[in-house]
């Protein structure tokens, strides 16, 4: 086929998808200079939108076409921007030969575990994925409790449980690596339920809503082909001997043998952090980001975004990302922008407040909301010990616990308030959406004063690219600690820690950011795997 790039149509001839088609099909056949009974097929492979001039938006994409002759058409030097589409299919890496000794075991059910857990099943390795928390309908049963009752189950929360923390998010999928994987992950994803649109748009997302059925859907495709997913089946020990894995506890209780261990445990198994560290594994602490989400009417990010488009045409709930560099140093940025969203309580340990994003597919909800972060480095941290970023995070999840009210209460402040340094004491227009619920408090209680200052220039700074950013009504909830691991498991080359046979993967690890790149990184694991070893049984 052809890759045909940058078709741009006006957002005024799309009224849905038939007069997509046909807009679509008018331009390929107006560029390629050719007559309909030439083309065969049109596929979208890239679809974004261009508003950078506000009365003049266009939807652009990059498709690929068949033509009944490709050839004549690619020696054209008058039809610009076309290429052969690259095969940009998946291949699994040629299996080895030595046998394995035992099946592998996946410590984690987030994006990394399940996709090592699904890529080793296929061929043939019958993995053993070990999940603390819960499978994702009884999950899904105890946060709304947490939410509702502020009653927290510390094995199954937003952060624990089947899919990883990822699943209560907003299932956002983009991703800043390049990789084939990439388009194998987003297949895997639409095979098992996904719209078929996170396929090409430029920012794709799934959505809470939709993620939890296809992330069962992935665990029936692991157990079908071999594998076993076990749940409420901590792993609380490992069996190390002269350097190498040999098994690991569960519960407290039963060892299970093992020489091939994947950590996929995320980014919060801080109780797994502390039993690797004393059994000898290498690690190092590693920087990350803290500070609040904000939130807007979802409305006035449309407007700021796409102009009077925003209240005319069918366009999607707009998005930003926004960065700002202090003179003092520090960084600030916005994170895991959740449009038409919600703010969620996302502790994991008693006694402390996390917040997060989340969004549901359609992305309908009053309110945006995104993380607002200032980059926090070990030199913060006041220790050189490898797990102090932990007690760094605990520290000020505490403060946040008390702020609220000492029940999983949010502190909150209007940034008007924020900015002038003094409490709030009634709500504006905007409406908090964190459950189960928040209390006026000043932010400064519960952040450093350097967070607390980058962030009064970020906001100031933000409202100059999106007007009405530091809107004096819009609502800013504190904390948010949780934006990626403040731990790196040391690896080399084979994906292997300092014990062999032990695997740290994903975004606890150090190694990710996010559901594509945790995926991801979780396949390259599995491949090495793969590439030693021969399959239990053939496929």
């Amino acid at each position: 086929m052809i890759r045909l790039s940058e078709v741009k149509i006006d957002i005024r001839e799309v009224k849905d998808l038939k007069t997509e088609n046909e807009a679509l099909r008018k331009k390929v056949l107006s560029r390629l200079g050719i007559s309909e009974k030439d083309l065969k097929e049109i596929r979208i492979f890239k679809k974004s939108i261009d508003a950078r001039k506000k009365n003049e938006i266009f939807y652009v994409y990059n498709v690929d076409v068949e033509v009944t002759n490709e050839k004549r058409i690619l020696e054209n030097k008058k039809v610009k921007g076309i290429s052969p589409s690259p095969d940009i299919s998946y291949k699994p890496v040629a299996k080895g030969t030595r046998k394995i000794e035992e099946r592998p075991v996946i410590i984690g059910s987030g994006p990394a575990g399940l996709f090592a857990g699904l890529v080793l099943a296929r061929n043939g390795y019958r993995p053993i994925i070990l999940e603390r928390g819960d499978d994702v309908d009884t999950r899904t049963e105890k946060i709304n409790r947490f939410w509702s009752e502020s009653i927290l189950d510390t094995e199954c929360n937003v952060q624990f449980g089947e899919g990883g923390a990822g699943t209560f998010s907003d299932g956002k999928l983009t991703t800043l690596i390049n990789d084939i994987r990439c388009r194998y992950v987003l297949e895997e994803f639409v095979n098992n339920g996904a719209p078929y649109e996170i396929l090409y748009w430029s920012k794709p997302h799934i959505g809470t809503d939709m993620l939890k059925p296809t992330i069962k859907n992935i665990r029936q495709q692991i157990i079908a082909h071999g594998g076993e997913v076990r749940f409420r089946a901590k792993v609380t020990d490992f069996v190390i001997k002269n350097g190498q894995i040999e098994g690991v506890v569960i519960n407290d209780g039963d060892t299970l043998p093992c020489r091939h261990v994947f950590l996929a445990t995320g980014h919060s198994a801080r109780d797994t952090f502390e039993v690797l560290h004393k059994r000898g594994v290498f690690m190092s602490q590693k920087p990350f980001s803290i500070g609040v989400r904000i939130e807007h009417p979802q409305s006035l990010i449309n407007r700021a975004q796409f102009g009077n488009a925003a209240d005319t045409f069918s366009l999607p709930a707009a998005d930003y990302k926004l960065s700002y560099h202090s003179k003092s140093g520090r960084s600030a940025y916005t994170f895991c922008m959740c449009p038409g969203g919600y703010v969620v309580a996302a502790a994991s340990e008693k006694n402390g407040v996390v917040t997060n994003g989340m969004s549901e597919h359609k992305r309908d909800g009053e309110n945006a909301n995104s993380a607002v972060l200032v980059g926090i480095t070990p030199g913060d941290f006041l220790s050189d010990h490898p797990l102090a970023g932990i007690e760094f995070q605990r520290k000020w999840e505490s403060l946040a616990f008390k702020a609220g009210g000492c029940n999983y209460h949010a502190p909150a402040q209007l940034i008007g308030d924020f900015l002038s340094d003094k409490p709030s004491t009634e709500w504006g227009k905007v409406r908090p959406t964190y459950k189960p619920g928040v209390v006026f408090a000043q932010l400064k209680e519960c952040l450093p004063d350097y967070v607390i200052n980058t962030l009064k220039e970020a906001i100031l700074y933000f409202d100059t690219k999106i007007k009405g950013f530091a809107m004096p009504d819009g609502i800013m909830t504190g904390v948010e600690t949780r934006s990626s691991s403040p731990v790196r498991i040391n690896r080399d080359d084979n994906f292997e820690s300092n014990i062999k046979g032990l695997y740290p993967v994903g975004e606890g690890a150090g190694y990710a950011g996010g559901i594509m790149s945790s995926a991801i990184d979780g396949v390259k694991a599995a491949e090495k795997i793969m590439e030693k070893y021969a399959p239990i049984y053939r496929t």
